[in-house]
């Protein structure tokens, strides 16, 4: 990228950055006659004490922040809505730094239970929870999208092996209860299943491009679509409401109308709705569209770029490329072309570049659990959209082509034991350490191989000297006897047939009924002095 390009890039971070909590409550369209088109303040007055209510959007993607913002105005005036349950898949919050999340809710008494399939990002919540102030729940995200379908039937329970074996079935772990004191749990064994269920919605929230001014709703532009048509169907199954928000109102367009007008009850049109983090809708960047046509190189560096300067991820070195360049021979020996796959965040998202620069990229079909089909999945601030994708479904179409095809997924993971479990659900020993499920168990549960890349020793330093790996500064082992959360259950995986491999810096390991085995070392490596002592975990030998 040009000097030019790069001024041009640090101009619209900045824009966003200073604009990012710009909001107009009482923004109605002229000529609005105050029945289908109403103004978030009038949203929030129709949300009841004690409702369920349902907001979509994954990360920052979709956001309902307009709906958000509303609902805590009314609050800190009113003292309504109260003892609300709260409910989202994916991860919608800001990390106590970006306004406009769901983390505007998180005030003493205006939830009383929050549900979600990932909370590490909803520190607000995660603190209210501590204080003994809000019970915290979560449950894994395509479970939670079937659940809606459930539903829409009127039906209440989901029965699935998801989960089987980890921290959210109640035999091993909590279940669905964050603290060990709930009342409530939304979740059960029974037999060689789990039984999971959610309270019915009473409110849908649905942030979507445009409607026209009829309430026809529409989704091109959008980067995901999200749970918008299930959460939509399941609060008019229930009796309840659908909010949608919006960007603008355009002409009715009859061959493009996603969602029609008789299935929504009222439209709030907002003009600064976002269409992704720093985007937004009536700017929306057609690269997250599938009708966008661009440069696949240039838009990559220009991703790049603007992450690292946000600092959302982390700027990768020589040795992260080795540790990410053994992943993807892995794919291209283990996995054959044209499988459907997904990526976690971190080093995974550096796999798919390291693909990218390798020129391999097209060897997967890439897809993403907030709906995106084909394309390139992008990291950092735009993760769960693409760049240019082949089409857009919903959450719970992609569980479901996860769960009958899905080829290969690519996670990370905060630690490893000697059977092969994953930990990638908490980080510490704190409530504020909670990370949640994710769509990580709906994910390992439908493919046919994992691959988790990650570290071999947290906060350890690497570097490469005359193409060997030395290690500058050890580090706390992430292999251990035991995780301190199970994620990933290897003894299920297993039980289903999967070729599972564990992908670090020093070397490859593959899961077996004997445990992990080492397969590959990487250069330079010792392996009784950087594995064997490197780890409290018991590795057994045999390499190439």
């Amino acid at each position: 990228m040009g000097i030019r390009e790069k001024m041009g890039l640090i101009a619209h971070i900045l824009r966003w950055r200073f604009t990012w909590g710009k909001k107009d409550l009482d923004f109605l369209p002229d000529g609005s006659d105050g029945k289908i088109f109403i103004t978030a303040r009038q949203a929030a007055d129709l949300i009841g004490n004690g409702k369920t209510v349902f907001s979509c959007g994954f990360a920052g993607t979709a956001r309902c922040s307009v709906f958000f913002w509303a609902v805590r105005d009314r609050f800190l005036r009113e003292g309504s809505p109260k003892g609300l349950t709260w409910i989202n898949v994916a991860a919608q919050g800001g990390r106590g730094k970006v306004p406009g999340t769901v983390e505007e809710l998180a005030l003493p008494g205006l939830m009383a239970t929050y549900i979600a399939g990932h909370v590490e990002t909803t520190r607000a919540q995660l603190a209210l929870a501590d204080q003994g102030l809000l019970d915290l729940h979560t449950l894994p995200q395509g479970v939670m999208t079937y659940l809606l379908e459930a539903q829409i039937n009127g039906e209440t329970e989901v029965r699935s092996r998801v989960g089987v074996g980890t921290m959210i079935d109640p035999r091993v772990g909590l279940g669905s209860a964050v603290l060990p004191d709930s009342r409530q749990q939304f979740v059960r064994p029974e037999g060689e299943e789990l039984v999971y269920t959610m309270p019915r919605m009473d409110v849908a929230l649905i942030n979507a491009p445009y409607a026209d001014a009829v309430g026809n709703i529409y989704f091109h532009d959008a980067a995901s679509i999200n749970e918008n048509l299930e959460a939509a169907a399941a609060a008019r199954a229930n009796g309840g409401l659908v909010l949608v928000t919006v960007s603008k109102i355009i002409p009715k367009d009859a061959g493009r109308i996603s969602m029609p007008a008789a299935e929504i009850d009222h439209v709030v049109v907002h003009p600064f709705n976002e269409q992704s983090a720093g985007v937004r809708q009536l700017r929306s960047w057609l690269s997250l569209t599938p009708e966008g046509r661009v440069d696949r190189r240039r838009e990559m560096k220009r991703i790049r770029f603007i992450n690292t300067l946000l600092k959302i991820t982390p700027v990768r070195n020589q040795v992260d490329d080795a540790l990410c360049q053994m992943a993807v021979d892995l794919i291209l020996r283990e996995v054959p072309a044209g499988k459907m796959a997904n990526i976690g965040v971190g080093y995974p998202e550096h796999v798919v570049w390291q693909m990218h620069e390798r020129g391999v990229i097209d060897h997967l079909l890439f897809t993403t659990e907030a709906g995106s089909y084909g394309g390139i999945p992008l990291p950092g601030i735009f993760f769960g959209s693409a760049m240019m994708p082949e089409k857009l479904i919903s959450s719970a179409a992609m569980f479901h082509h996860y769960e009958e095809r899905l080829g290969l997924a690519i996670l990370g993971y905060l630690q490893v034991d000697e059977k092969g479990n994953v930990n990638a659900s908490l980080k510490g020993h704190l409530i504020r350490d909670t990370v949640g499920p994710g769509g990580f168990m709906d994910i390992v549960h439908g493919a046919r191989t994992v691959i988790f890349v990650g570290s071999w020793q947290a906060h350890a330093r690497y570097a490469i000297q005359d193409g060997k790996l030395v290690m500058v500064k050890a580090g706390k082992p992430k292999f251990v006897r035991k995780v301190d959360q199970i994620t990933f259950s290897a003894e299920e995986a297993l039980r289903m047939g999967k070729k599972v491999f564990y992908v670090t810096h020093v070397g490859i390991f593959r899961l077996t009924r004997s445990g992990l085995v080492l397969e590959k070392v990487a250069p330079g490596v010792d392996i009784q002095r950087d594995i064997h002592e490197g780890c409290t975990a018991r590795i057994h030998v045999h390499t190439q």
